[in-house]
């Protein structure tokens, strides 16, 4: 069957001028001309297109491509292997991207738009990210989970050092009164813990006293938020425990 050059990039998606262009650098001729000069395509012509098309969607040049299929050495069978070949690598490198792009939605799931050198700086070893997923899926539905999406994901590096900052320092008073020998219960540790609550209403959400109890029963529940306080100050977890409950039962 013979096919014009309007059938032929219809067919193929691509532009009459684009075939134009094939047929005068030599890439795909015609197999023939009516007696008016009009290009015509047989069905060879056809199987050499939809190779040249698939050779342009993995990124070759046009001179590439025509040497590849003018190679005498190649058949179909060739042709096809090294397809396979090149689309399975490109698979791979597209699984590689898919998974970076996961990984970058994440990272801005939880409102951190940092470097890796950022987030070393501001984190250290800890990886937000690793908990996000489980972050969601615990708390997704509460407006506690809402707000702190909404709040983070405004904070610039400086506003995630300057909280690190705030932190530390109230980590620093907090196992300093513990050497002291002060009750859990006095009032000095009442005193931090709720300044503790004050830290988490300005900087992740609003937390008022039941939900700030809540979070010390889960101190002392999950062992991962144990160690965290245990890294500052061995015993704190439960003494922080102690002391936000006290400061509750006295503000209630």
């Amino acid at each position: 069957m013979a096919y014009t050059v309007g059938e032929v990039a219809r067919a193929a998606r691509v532009t009459v001028r684009t075939l134009h262009h094939y047929d005068e650098i030599g890439l795909l001729r015609p197999s023939g001309r009516t007696p008016a000069g009009y290009r015509r395509y047989d069905d060879a012509d056809l199987d050499r297109l939809q190779l040249i098309r698939y050779y342009r969607e993995l990124g070759f040049p046009l001179d590439e491509i025509a040497e590849i299929l003018d190679d005498p050495a190649a058949d179909p069978a060739a042709h096809l292997s090294r397809q396979h070949e090149l689309l399975s690598g490109r698979i791979g490198k597209l699984q590689e991207m898919v998974a970076a792009i996961e990984h970058a939605m994440e990272a801005r799931k939880v409102g951190i738009r940092l470097t890796p050198e950022e987030r070393f700086e501001v984190f250290g070893d800890f990886n937000p990210d690793e908990h996000a997923e489980e972050v969601e899926r615990r708390w997704g539905d509460t407006e506690a989970y809402r707000q702190s999406q909404e709040r983070t994901s405004r904070y610039s590096k400086e506003d995630w050092l300057r909280n690190k900052e705030v932190n530390e320092d109230w980590g620093r008073r907090f196992a300093a009164l513990m050497d002291s020998g002060a009750p859990a219960d006095g009032p000095e540790a009442m005193a931090l813990a709720e300044e503790h609550r004050q830290l988490i209403t300005e900087w992740w959400y609003d937390c008022p006293l039941e939900l700030h109890t809540g979070l010390a029963d889960m101190y002392v529940a999950d062992p991962r938020f144990t160690a965290y306080f245990e890294t500052i100050r061995p015993g704190m977890a439960a003494y922080l425990n102690e002391a936000i409950h006290a400061n509750a039962i006295s503000r209630a």
